[in-house]
């Protein structure tokens, strides 16, 4: 699917000049990320990857030195097509000419002597994203050791072990070099996990279809993509427009929407001009900025209690109503027959229900009658206590178990996988108290004890065999996300789903690029009434890693079909594109657009944005109004001092950072 894998170019025996970046990792990420580095910042990287074959990806016989290769290879033809296709010569090609082609180490583990031959003690940033935490952490303080003043970002998936790592190497830092400036000492440390930065728009996508939300300040930033007018129509561009769809959104050899679809790609922050002129394209529009919800732990589905329902079969039920009907209607005989009252009638037959009563030789034969009939139904009743005990004894000893779906559940989200971006994306799903199903092959999977806890209905088994789909309700879901770590089953439940419902909302998590690329156009011609979006979460999370790396936090990251665009908070002093102008003057078409104005002052600002409201239980006051002003006047100046929201692409942030880091003496 990668096609033809390039030889690598020979490998400087050196270790490289100072102020370089080193990436260490084992899967998609890493490579993504030393792309991101190497062709969007400019940043010389070194690429420290395991030897043998990438584990992440079993159906491609082909190792991580070779898949590095062949992803920078197609970065860099990409590049080189678009410089010399556009004519461009102000940044929107590869700008990196004089940068070395990244370089590629092997090695099982970054040891002490790796770390020192890849060059530590000179390096400006590191990046520790392997998949697993403990060999990030480790690695973590071995560089705080030997290069204190490194600017350290580290995967890591535990977030409350991320936060007391955080605090821990920055206070290294802090101790290493006194008087260190506080700006720098706090992006010194930043720890990211590539499952929440991605876990917001996967769930989105199954939420609300085309809505992406991202968090600011305790405020919500809520981008809605919108069709195109119809005729005599005018397009709403709420509070601003961020992006123009595809062109060709239902043609099958149409543009993909990603960075090599030429004109008929998206076009994200597009000027007035581009909005006049274009017609026929849906547009991704800023709908609304409201105030979020103090951050609260997810729900649980169905309460806590345990309903009959859910105790008892719907069989038994009918059965315990159908002997309650039969000893009414003996005690109604009995009244009718005997003219004894309600109360003796009532005792009676009960006793011979329970066959606890005398026989009744003295008594008329409408007695002898119904003292049958009442051990008849006795003997029915019998087995079902027996039934009952058993089937709560069951209920009980499943209680702390998975739930099986309720019937007659509709509306819900299929959610398939329960690794570490599906246990994110379910908790996420949660806290919006959307009705979750979930689909796990392995009983013993990270999520299932999320999933448990939190009495989210759960099927057991391969997505793949008949009948576990249906199992989960399918049929009456209001969208699948797949999100399995292999293609090919988040391929066949898709198309298996889609069989079943061809209207369903579906969501699929693809490694391979070109692949995904393939899928997502069949997909959406095949069903172009239905919503069909291909994720890739090293594609949605490689842009915030790589900010963090250039000292800067990023937002959030919204997909635009099979691009992205990135949120970030900036100072505006250093930048000479940013300070002094106004803000129409600041606004540049395709790169960044400034969006909000912090107005709170230097010293009480909250150092992350990102971070949501605390919650309290016991219904303390709400916290104090946000001090970003999104209402802004075009002719306002853009000072030193402030801080700005902006909402930018790839290349236009890195565009921000590399002009600052030019102007930084030393570097």
């Amino acid at each position: 699917m990668l096609g033809f894998v390039p030889p690598l170019p020979q490998q400087p025996g050196r270790p490289p000049s100072s102020g370089h970046m080193i990436v260490c990792g084992d899967d998609a990420l890493a490579r993504r990320l030393a792309v991101e580095l190497r062709f969007i910042y400019g940043e010389r990287v070194t690429l420290l990857l395991p030897p043998g074959r990438d584990a992440s990806g079993p159906q491609t016989p082909m190792t991580q030195r070779g898949r590095a290769a062949a992803l920078f290879g197609r970065m860099s033809a990409a590049m080189n097509r678009a410089g010399h296709g556009n004519g461009a010569t102000d940044g929107s090609g590869d700008t990196n000419a004089g940068v070395e082609a990244v370089r590629i180490m092997e090695a099982p583990e970054p040891s002490d002597d790796v770390l020192e031959e890849a060059g530590i003690d000179r390096a400006a940033a590191l990046a520790l994203v392997y998949d697993d935490d403990e060999r990030n952490i480790r690695a973590a303080l071995t560089a705080r050791r030997f290069n204190p003043r490194l600017r350290l970002v580290i995967r890591l998936y535990n977030r409350k072990l991320g936060q007391h790592l955080e605090e821990l190497l920055d206070q290294a830092a802090a101790v290493a070099m006194p008087g260190i400036d506080p700006a720098l000492l706090d992006a010194s440390t930043t720890v990211l996990s590539d499952a929440d930065t991605a876990a917001p728009a996967l769930a989105a996508t199954a939420l609300t279809g085309s809505s992406k939300v991202i968090q600011a300040e305790g405020l919500l930033l809520r981008a809605a993509e919108r069709p195109p007018p119809g005729p005599g129509e005018s397009a709403d561009p709420g509070l601003c427009t961020l992006a123009l769809l595809s062109s060709t959104t239902n043609d099958p050899a149409g543009a993909e929407g990603s960075d090599s679809s030429g004109d008929e790609a998206p076009q994200l922050l597009p000027d007035e001009r581009a909005l006049a002129e274009t017609t026929g394209r849906g547009t991704v529009v800023l709908e609304a900025i409201s105030r979020a919800d103090p951050a609260r732990p997810a729900t649980r589905m169905g309460g806590r209690g345990a309903p009959l329902s859910q105790v008892f079969s719907r069989r038994l039920r009918w059965s315990a109503l159908g002997i309650a009907l039969a000893a009414l209607a003996l005690v109604v005989a009995s009244l009718l027959t005997t003219r004894d009252g309600l109360v003796h009638s009532t005792y009676l037959t009960l006793l011979d229900l329970l066959g606890m009563n005398d026989p009744s030789e003295d008594g008329t034969t409408a007695r002898k009658v119904i003292q049958l009939l009442s051990g008849v139904a006795g003997l029915l009743l019998l087995p079902l206590l027996i039934a009952a005990v058993l089937e709560a004894f069951g209920t009980l000893r499943t209680a702390s178990s998975l739930r099986r779906p309720p019937r007659g559940l509709s509306g819900h989200v299929v959610l398939l996988g329960l690794g570490k971006i599906g246990t994110r994306v379910l908790m996420r799903l949660r806290e919006l108290d959307i009705p979750v199903v979930v689909v796990e092959e392995d009983p013993e999977a990270r999520g299932i004890p999320l999933a448990r806890s939190l009495h989210v209905p759960t099927v057991i088994g391969d997505v793949t065999q008949e009948g576990v789909l249906e199992a989960a309700k399918i049929y009456r879901a209001r969208a699948l996300l797949a999100l399995t770590s292999i293609d090919t089953t988040n391929l066949e439940a898709t198309l298996y789903a889609r069989s079943v419902k061809p209207d369903l909302r579906v969501a699929l998590r693809l490694y391979d690029d070109e692949f995904a690329t393939a899928v997502y156009r069949t997909l959406r011609t095949a069903h172009p009434q239905a919503l069909t979006r291909s994720r890739s979460v090293s594609h949605l999370a490689a842009p915030a890693f790589a900010g963090a790396m250039m000292g800067r936090q990023v937002l959030g990251a919204i997909p635009v079909e099979r691009k992205v665009m990135l949120f970030a908070a900036l100072e505006v002093a250093g930048h000479p594109q940013l300070e002094g102008r106004t803000v129409e003057q600041a606004f540049r078409a395709g790169a960044w657009r400034v969006l909000a104005i912090d107005a709170t002052p230097p010293a009480d600002r909250n150092p992350d944005l990102a971070a949501p409201p605390p919650f309290d239980p016991e219904g303390a006051p709400p916290p104090p109004s946000s001090g970003l002003v999104w209402d802004l006047h075009p002719g306002y100046v853009l000072r030193a001092q402030d801080r700005v929201v902006i909402a930018a692409t790839r290349r236009g942030l890195a565009e921000l950072l590399r002009r600052q880091r030019s102007a930084v003496p030393g570097r």
